[in-house]
């Protein structure tokens, strides 16, 4: 219940601090699709150059394309879009819900991980500083027994839908006795599948129309400019070819606010490699993305790695990056070793080679594909929600704090003038002029300096300086850090310096590099 509350005030904060609001909300709004506010679109370009940056910038061997959003209608015949992109949908024959039956028996294993964590909480609680959670989780029969059935009801349902045995998924619903979690029902029909593209048409007549597709994934438009871009970039493998964009599905559920929308966009990259080097590369990228997400300092013990019991049938490895949101450990980012299915696929529809001359080798072959892919909106959510904080502080009071990595944050200061008069309007006026050609600077003179700070905690500025009646003698401001409350004195002309260390992406993306 606590996870819900705390979910409850993301969503809520994510609206009133102008982060992410309802698309067409004064039509009662549009199921599963969100609007990105005056924050929120900051952030999540923020976070877009963050991951563009390591990506393409920080590599030699890898390039950006941004692919249309229409492609030729056989391009998702190619990839298998057209006949096999599907969930697994179930209604319940009372309530008239409609779900993803895989989602359901999901979440039926999710309340078990919740008995889980209050084991280890109360053994936490119980043991103190001796208590070792690895240890616990290992031995402690209770706890064992909760992940067997987990570890089997999931391998159940991964060999259910590789087989496409919709009967057997529709049977460990109901030996699980899973009900509507509406109405507690559990009167379902059979399981069937349901294909989650987006139909549109292109012409001018209905008669002459052709029949398109809104593309459902990014990255069918790296596989058709494959060549394009490897001849035109005289590139060798291995290289990768990255992209971000919007892709659209149909969700049957689309939920938990901004994490499952039928509306997304996607950051993706994929890696060109020799066939047989698969396993090296696969073990890399596993590595080099989780350094990525470590640098951003959520915190390691929010991430985990998840192997995919079902592998799509041209996969040889697949897992997927899970992050702790505040419904539960869920996929954040995917990497997948994709073989040569794409590449094979567009030449059998297209009937043009899409293969690589190797002039070490000498010989021409279809490369393999390493994919990474991540949702940014999910990632959105992740670091959002991990940000949101509340602080007892020691006066008694509390404060509502958003620590969103400074070098995410929308606004990266806030200048005040302590009071509306004797010059410090000018003065404080003066450093957000020359300050906003490096930074994205907000100023802010009204109501009492206090409830100035707690309104830049709550909307996620690192940093707030104040222009104060010294700053007339001594060209001294006071800049109070947002994560520590601390307060200090600097000259005017070293903000700059101070904030770009705090916020500059080189510094962070060290980390990782």
């Amino acid at each position: 219940m606590a996870n819900d509350d705390n979910f409850k005030k993301v969503i809520s904060h994510a609206k009133e601090y102008g982060y992410v609001f309802q698309s067409s909300e004064i039509y009662d709004g549009l199921s599963a699709v969100y609007d990105y506010a005056q924050n929120g679109v900051e952030l999540k370009n923020n976070i877009r150059e963050y991951w563009w940056k390591a990506m393409v910038q920080m590599h030699d061997n890898i390039v950006g394309i941004d692919a249309a959003i229409f492609m030729h209608p056989t391009t998702w015949k190619a990839s298998g879009h057209v006949d096999a992109f599907n969930d697994p949908l179930i209604d319940n024959k009372d309530s008239k819900k409609r779900y993803r039956a895989d989602v359901l028996v999901e979440d039926y294993c999710l309340k078990i991980e919740v008995k889980i964590n209050k084991e280890v909480a109360k053994a936490a609680k119980r043991f103190g500083d001796a208590f070792n959670k690895d240890e616990f989780l290992s031995t402690n029969g209770r706890v064992l027994g909760y992940q067997e059935k987990i570890d089997s009801v999931l391998k159940r349902l991964g060999q259910s839908l590789e087989k496409e045995d919709l009967a057997d998924v529709k049977a460990l619903i109901e030996e699980l006795e899973i009900a509507d979690p509406l109405t507690g029902s559990k009167n379902w029909t059979d399981v069937k599948q349901f294909n989650l593209m987006f139909g549109t048409k292109l012409g001018a007549s209905a008669e002459h129309a052709t029949d398109l597709y809104l593309r459902p994934e990014t990255a069918q438009g790296i596989f058709v400019n494959f060549l394009n871009v490897q001849k035109t970039g005289r590139m060798k493998i291995p290289f990768g070819i990255a992209q971000t964009g919007k892709a659209f599905r149909n969700e049957i559920v689309a939920r938990q606010f901004i994490f499952r929308m039928r509306e997304f966009e996607q950051m993706e990259m994929q890696f060109f490699i020799k066939p047989g080097t698969q396993k090296e590369w696969f073990e890399y990228w596993k590595d080099a993305r989780l350094k990525w997400h470590e640098s951003l300092g959520l915190g390691s013990e929010n991430y985990r790695f998840h192997d995919h019991e079902k592998l799509a049938h041209y996969a040889d490895a697949a897992t997927d990056i899970e992050f702790n949101f505040p419904f539960g450990f869920k996929e954040l980012e995917g990497i997948h070793s994709r073989t040569d299915f794409d590449l094979k696929q567009h030449e059998e529809y297209s009937g043009k080679k899409l293969q690589y001359f190797d002039p070490e080798e000498n010989e021409s072959y279809t490369p393999y594909v390493l994919e990474t892919s991540i949702g940014l909106d999910r990632m959105f959510l992740a670091v959002f929600s991990n940000a949101l904080q509340e602080e007892d502080l020691e006066n008694g009071t509390t404060r509502t704090v958003l620590k969103l990595p400074a070098v995410l944050a929308p606004t990266k200061a806030a200048i005040f003038p302590l009071v509306k008069k004797d010059g410090l309007p000018e003065i404080a006026k003066q450093i957000v002029e020359d300050l906003k050609w490096d930074f994205n600077i907000t100023y802010d003179e009204k109501d009492a300096v206090g409830r100035r700070y707690r309104r830049q905690d709550a909307v996620g500025t690192p940093f707030c300086i104040t222009v104060d009646h010294d700053t007339l003698d001594d060209n001294s401001v006071t800049i109070r850090h947002r994560d520590t409350m601390e307060q200090k004195r600097v000259k005017i002309e070293d903000l700059k310096a101070l904030i770009k260390a705090e916020v500059e992406m080189k510094y962070w993306l060290q980390r990782m590099f």
